[in-house]
């Protein structure tokens, strides 16, 4: 692991990664979209993209700011099931995500301010309504995704998970200083709520692995480089994440520092994939990416799920005029009685 007093903060930013190779297991080439292959109402197949864990060496990393990593990706076929019809068998505490239809005041997402002032309320009384025992939620930021090649922002092909148990610790500290210690005295985690945007996510869903079927082993802590600038001193998560690398520059780390780290989660055959099928703007799911009662965590509870592995996925059966993803994700910082 990192040496904590080494970075200076943490960020949900989730790397998107060009490079990939063939799982030796599967078919190497992903289907096109007019290739449909054999798709149920509660079911799809789609090839996901894995941290390569024999293309690098030393800790791997990848840039905020650009498609660039130290490492390859794998390409894994695999089945993803639908879980529309049986939201109430999935929870954040037993498989680490859960769906809800929750119907959001705001509608266009356009106005910054509007999120964070109205939005942002609506996020919390979500968490309240659904989530028992809750005593303070903290929004520390969220991200807008479009699936728009002018977008620096696009849905990500990996499976990742946001945030490590050190950069989780590090963001309550960062934002939360004069309470900090009183509060990871006991039950704290992080939780994206992800909602689309504007119309049904058929393009580019987002597909979740559940908790029970991941092994330790799986989860790989991956740097995340910045771009060093003169005003590295502000505290903006945003820094370096709105504007596109030079592409000569893509493989240095001149000019670049960590400061934050996420899991790459290296495949594994007992994976279960689920998505939301058609998700509409009604529609949010949270998706936890970290738990101190978590199985295998400082304050661990047995059978909760400690974080959900997650990624956009191309699902061969969309149709081709289906409009581009849209879609927000609110990170919270939450902390129980």
């Amino acid at each position: 692991m990192y040496a904590r007093s080494s970075l200076r903060f943490f960020t949900s930013k989730q790397l998107s990664y060009t490079a990939s190779r063939s799982y030796n297991r599967v078919q190497s080439i992903p289907p096109l979209r007019n290739a449909r292959p054999q798709q149920t109402a509660n079911m799809t197949t789609a090839i996901f993209k894995h941290i390569d864990t024999t293309t690098y060496t030393g800790k791997p990393w990848g840039k905020v700011d650009a498609d660039a990593t130290s490492f390859k990706l794998e390409d894994v076929e695999r089945n993803v099931h639908n879980i529309r019809g049986r939201e109430q068998e999935f929870t954040t505490d037993n498989s680490g995500f859960a769906v809800y239809n929750s119907p959001a005041k705001e509608k266009l997402f356009t106005d910054d301010k509007a999120v964070r002032e109205g939005y942002y309320a609506e996020v919390e009384d979500l968490l309240r309504k659904n989530i028992k025992g809750i005593k303070k939620v903290h929004i520390f930021d969220h991200t807008i995704r479009r699936k728009d090649k002018a977008s620096p922002r696009q849905p990500v092909q990996q499976v990742h998970v946001d945030q490590t148990a050190g950069a989780t610790d590090v963001r309550v500290r960062r934002h939360l200083s004069s309470e900090a210690d009183e509060l990871l005295k006991g039950r704290y985690q992080i939780i994206n709520v992800w909602r689309p945007i504007g119309h049904p996510a058929s393009d580019f869903p987002l597909a979740v692995v559940d908790w029970r079927s991941t092994e330790p082993k799986d989860f790989i802590p991956v740097d995340l480089l910045y771009p060093v600038r003169p005003d590295s001193a502000m505290d903006d998560d945003d820094r370096g994440k709105e504007r596109l690398a030079d592409p000569a520059t893509l493989q240095s780390t001149e000019g670049y520092e960590a400061r934050g780290e996420t899991l790459g989660v290296a495949a594994n055959e007992n994976h279960k994939f689920y998505y939301m099928k058609d998700m509409t703007p009604d529609e949010v799911m949270l998706l936890k990416c970290y738990d101190s009662f978590g199985v295998g965590e400082k304050f661990e509870h047995e059978g909760i799920a400690t974080r959900t592995p997650h990624t956009a996925f191309f699902d061969p059966n969309t149709p081709a005029d289906a409009p581009g993803r849209q879609s927000i994700e609110v990170r919270c910082l939450v902390f129980y009685e």
